[in-house]
């Protein structure tokens, strides 16, 4: 290996052993089970009520890991916060927990190809720097949709914005808050899950879906998009 490939597959390294813990992550998928849950729940009680603030920080590092390395079971884990910590600290500490996994991730990505995507494109304009200009243009805008649509995958939000040279503090600050509306409605399904467990029953995570729920965060899609869609009008009548 010459020294000029070095630094490259030191930058790719990061990405790599992401791609090889979520590999692995897929056959123990199982372990990230709503069942896996159900079984070990009075064990996990135990631990919360033995040491809540190690608790804290265990359930905090796992669910970091979860998102860092996009292995299966986010929903499984913020149900389980809910379950262990209630609404409230619970979804404060997904919400803080899955913002520092995205954005490790997110660096990942940037260092790995990023910004040998974005030399590319800026020395070979086309479609993809088009796409990233007009991203730029209205940064906060797409990236609060990207995180408020249900539709989108949670790692495809983390990877897309590192590959199209999105700002670092303005992708933290759209995860953080773009990700509470869904994260305060399962964790609020999770601190019922008492009863659901009682009645051996599995929770309804189609609430997200139902409209009451549904409508308000469609609400706060559409004001994300109205900077744009004002910017396009001014555009348009200018021209």
């Amino acid at each position: 290996m010459t020294p000029a490939q070095t630094p490259n597959w030191r930058r790719l390294s990061p990405l790599l052993i992401i791609a090889l813990v979520a590999a692995a992550g897929f056959f123990w998928r199982d372990a990230f089970s709503f069942q896996t849950l159900a079984d070990n729940r009075e064990r996990l009680i135990a631990w919360r009520d033995a040491s809540y603030g190690l608790a804290v920080a265990g359930y905090m590092l796992a669910y970091v890991a979860v998102v860092a390395f996009s292995l299966p079971g986010a929903t499984v884990m913020t149900l389980a916060g809910g379950f262990l910590f209630g609404l409230i600290p619970g979804a404060p500490v997904i919400v803080i927990s899955a913002t520092i996994g995205a954005t490790l991730i997110f660096l990942a990505a940037r260092t790995g190809l990023g910004d040998a995507l974005q030399a590319r494109m800026d020395a070979n304009p086309g479609t993809m720097s088009r796409i990233r200009d007009g991203l730029r243009e209205n940064e906060v805008s797409y990236l609060l949709l990207m995180r408020l649509v249900p539709a989108i995958p949670f790692f495809v939000a983390n990877l897309a914005p590192a590959l199209l040279g999105v700002r670092l503090r303005n992708f933290v600050l759209t995860t953080f808050f773009g990700i509470m509306p869904g994260t305060v409605v399962y964790t609020w399904v999770g601190a019922g899950l008492s009863g659901v467990f009682a009645r051996d029953e599995t929770p309804d995570l189609g609430i997200l879906f139902e409209w009451q729920v549904l409508g308000p965060i469609l609400a706060l899609c559409a004001l994300s998009a109205l900077p744009i869609l004002l910017k396009t009008i001014r555009k348009r009548g200018k021209g």
